[in-house]
């Protein structure tokens, strides 16, 4: 394997020069293995590569991520040049690329941020074994969690399987040097400058530009941590509140490492109410998740209780369509879903109601959707994503129970209350009363001739009834229980 460093660790400073490779960590402040990879070295080269094993599986050039990534990686240049350093931006296998340039440089060691996805690890234990070939240290660090699988363990030494004793371990264990800053300040100096080059650009790395919805780079993400933190006290009465402005839209920002998830840590745990406790708590999910597929990379492909591999799932074509396009006939279902296709993003807790809703109303392999979100969200990351997926389809290891069954009528009706989400996202209904916003399938004909929405023309009917469907979600978990 490979050196592993806790964040703002390293050894005595010693002669000669490192290569410091971002990845997750698009940013020049309180980053682990910048920090010390300056602290160790007389020089520090800086390297970012677009990695085609990546880009080359994705499926269409206008992938929102990627203009994300490369707008991230604009900034993080332009800032370590005005540091007196610079950035190499590369195309090409990272396996490859990373041993390349450090042969080339001459370089004593690598750092880099480590990564906890089954794939990435996989990518750099073949890193770390063709740089020590070569003589070349590789060094990783602690940098986007506060704790890893080792660190937060039960009382008989294993991992977690449950999130509740987990985060009472998790802060029990929390002290302040966990949260301390990993500070550049005059090491800064160090860094080498890179040669004078153009970055690729996008069309270079065969991608077209997308609008976003939220701001790139650590200026974006700062921009979002200062206004989130003047309403973070409202944060436990409104999150689940789609149409309010009432969560932190940080959530691409921590996974493209453009903040500091020790700052936000910082920022929580030191602050009162129920607000600030809410949001921890779900910063601390967000450990959990990593140390779950950490502990468990078959999560990827299977369900965390293998009994329910066994469930028999409907793979109708049509209904399928249908939930991708926001043509279920549910409104709060059809509005998250459209706002998903259009922007890249979703609420939390619509989140959950379009998962439950694709698995327990139509019967759907949860995977078929983990890896639809997969391929539409802007802040996807492997971890929350199969960890969400696994807690609605009743698979995970913290999930709800099998026999809980959202009531999308309910859920639209108890959290976007007025309608304001529902006709942000489906014009068609801006006219229905708001009595039958939520089930407009209850108007009878003279009432959708005069809300000008006539069910199965202008607004689709449901594709399925909830009674019928919870009936047929409780028989298939009951039979796969019984295997």
């Amino acid at each position: 394997m490979y050196s592993h460093e806790k964040p703002g660790s390293a050894a005595d400073h010693e002669p000669g020069e490192a290569l410091m490779w971002f990845r997750r960590d698009l940013r020049n402040f309180d980053q682990a293995a910048l920090c010390a990879s300056l602290e160790a070295h007389d020089a520090v080269h800086c390297v970012f590569v677009f990695d085609t094993e990546i880009l080359d599986a994705l499926t269409t050039r206008a992938d929102r991520r990627v203009t994300f990534i490369w707008d991230s990686v604009r900034e993080l240049k332009s800032a370590l040049e005005a540091q007196g350093g610079g950035l190499r931006v590369l195309r090409g296998r990272a396996r490859d690329e990373i041993p390349r340039l450090a042969r080339e440089l001459g370089v004593a060691a690598v750092y880099a941020n480590r990564d906890y996805e089954p794939d990435a690890v996989a990518r750099d234990d073949e890193v770390g074994a063709r740089l020590r070939e070569m003589g070349i240290d590789f060094r990783t660090f602690k940098d986007q969690v506060i704790f890893e699988l080792d660190e937060v363990r039960t009382a008989s030494g294993g991992p977690f399987s449950v999130f509740t004793p987990y985060k009472r371990a998790w802060l029990r264990t929390l002290e302040p040097r966990d949260l301390a800053v990993c500070k550049i300040g005059s090491s800064a100096a160090r860094l080498a400058p890179a040669p004078s080059s153009v970055m690729p650009s996008l069309d270079d790395l065969g991608f077209d530009r997308v609008l976003l919805a939220v701001s790139p780079g650590m200026s974006g993400g700062a921009r979002l941590w200062r206004a989130f933190r003047r309403r973070i006290d409202d944060y436990a009465a409104k999150r689940d509140r789609p149409a309010l402005a009432g969560t932190s839209r940080l959530s691409a920002h921590l996974r493209f490492g453009t903040i500091s998830i020790r700052e936000l840590v910082r920022y929580a745990y030191g602050r009162n109410g129920a607000g600030p406790a809410t949001w921890l708590s779900e910063l601390i999910w967000r450990d959990f998740y990593f140390a779950v597929l950490f502990a468990r990379p078959d999560v990827v492909n299977h369900a965390f209780h293998r009994e329910y591999d066994r469930l028999r799932w409907n793979h109708s074509g049509t209904a399928w369509l249908a939930w991708c396009e926001g043509r279920t006939g549910y409104p709060l279902v059809d509005a998250a879903m459209r706002e998903l296709k259009a922007n890249g993003s979703m609420h939390n807790r619509l989140r959950m109601v379009t998962a439950t809703f694709l698995i327990k109303d139509l019967g759907m392999d949860w995977r078929r959707g983990e890896r639809y979100f997969a391929r539409e969200l802007l802040d996807y990351d492997l971890a929350a994503n199969n960890g969400g997926w696994q807690w609605c389809a009743s698979t995970g290891g913290a999930a709800q129970p099998w026999f809980r069954i959202f009531n999308p009528v309910t859920q639209s009706r108890r959290f976007d209350p007025e309608g304001t989400y529902i006709r942000r996202w489906l014009p068609e209904l801006k006219t229905v009363p708001r009595k039958y916003l939520h089930a407009p399938w209850e108007m009878d004909a003279q009432q959708q001739k005069v809300a000008r929405c006539v069910i199965g023309r202008d607004y689709p009917a449901p594709i399925v009834r909830h009674e019928d469907a919870r009936r047929r979600t409780l028989a298939r978990y009951r039979a796969a229980k019984k295997g």
